[in-house]
Formats: structure tokens, sequence, C-alpha cells
């Protein structure tokens, strides 16, 4: 399909006509969608955004997330994707949309780039923001870049919050592989003041020894 004869109306007539007889739609018929769909202008994007269901949002970011992995995708499309990405985060409001696509949009796009934003979004009121923020550096853990995970981490470290705490630990994790000594460091500092979950999340790779130690000092 070209570009300019995709839209979101027909996106979301395909969507409609993907159910089952039961009115259910697996997440799996979404995303082959949106991969189909990947060209997708941001315009529609938007619109899809704006859809007024969840499986729309879905559809949504997951074009997003295909067209920024695409080889063909220019980098001003890239900024865009990203700059709509992060305009519309009162559309991108789930754990499910953050964990399909931020470290495809955000994260891409700001691979060779400065990575201030993060830092405001870490300390942002809205918590899939916070989200964003530290769930997109699983795009810099894969090329070997574990500073953000780490940095952003420290900002997160005492939030309890159930977006937050798992994905936390979870990027502390993959960091672990990368620099362990950095992750038994964190762990040293935070394990008796960090949420449970965050912690049972970091230590998930370590030795056994070392996860008891680590669960002995937490609250």
């Amino acid at each position: 399909m070209l570009a300019m004869n995709l839209t979101a109306a027909e996106f979301g007539e395909r969507l409609r006509g993907s159910r089952s007889a039961d009115g259910s739609l697996p997440m799996r018929e979404i995303f082959k969608l949106a991969k189909e769909y990947a060209p997708l202008p941001p315009t529609e994007i938007e619109e899809l955004l704006d859809g007024a269901t969840h499986e729309e949002r879905v559809g949504a970011v997951s074009v997003m997330g295909h067209q920024s992995q695409r080889k063909q995708t220019t980098p001003d499309r890239l900024r865009e994707l990203y700059e709509l990405y992060l305009r519309r985060t009162d559309r991108i409001a789930t754990w499910d949309l953050v964990d399909v696509s931020a470290h495809h949009v955000v994260g891409r796009h700001l691979c060779d780039k400065p990575r201030d934003v993060l830092y405001g979004l870490a300390r942002s009121p809205l918590p899939q923001e916070r989200r964003i923020a530290i769930f997109c550096t699983l795009h810099f853990l894969r090329h070997g870049q574990a500073d953000d995970t780490f940095a952003l981490a420290e900002i997160l470290a005492h939030d309890d919050h159930l977006m937050l705490a798992s994905t936390t630990g979870g990027m502390l994790r993959e960091a672990g592989k990368t620099d362990r000594a950095r992750l038994l460091d964190y762990l040293d500092r935070h394990a008796a003041t960090a949420p449970r979950v965050l912690l049972r999340a970091a230590i998930e790779h370590l030795e056994p020894e070392q996860r008891r130690h680590y669960l002995a000092l937490g609250r």
C-alpha cells in the first residue's frame, strides 16, 4: 500500500471487521494490521490515537513502532513520530501502549541525540510519562548504552506506582547484563528502601545467594 492511500478510518474499519463472533479482537490481529499500515502518515496516526477504542490506540502506537523501525523511514519522519508521541501522552496512557512502542519511537529517535527530555519525563506527575522515560532506554541497552537506564532509575528508585516499579526493576535487570557492577552498586544503595516489586525484578538474574541477600535487605 502507498502511504497516500492509507487512512485511520480504513484501519478502524478493518479492526472492526477482524473481531471474532464473540466480539473479541486478539492483539495479534491488531499487530498484524499495524504492520501492514506501517507507512500511515502522522496525521492519520493521531486520528487513530483519538479513536474511541483501546484497540485503535494499540493500533496507532504499533504503527508508530513499525514505522520507526523501517529502514526507509527518514530522520525527519522519525522526529515527527517522536514529537507526536510525546505530545499525545494523554492518549498513550496505559502500560501496554507504552511497552509496545516507547523504545522504538522515543528510544530510536534519541539514540544519537541528547536525552535531557527523559529526565523531565521521569519527574512528570503523569505515570505514563515516567514509564516512557525508563522503558524507552531498552533501545539504548540493546546498543550497549546503560548510563541513562541507571541514571533514570535513581530518579525512580522509590516510585511505587503500579506503572513504574516493575518496569524500573526490569530495566535495571537488563542494564545489569551490560554492567553487573553498577547494578549491584544500585542495589546496595536502594534495596532497603525500594519498592519490593522493583527489587524482585532487578535481582531476577542474580545468583541465588545474591537474591537472598538483597531480599533480606528489602522493605
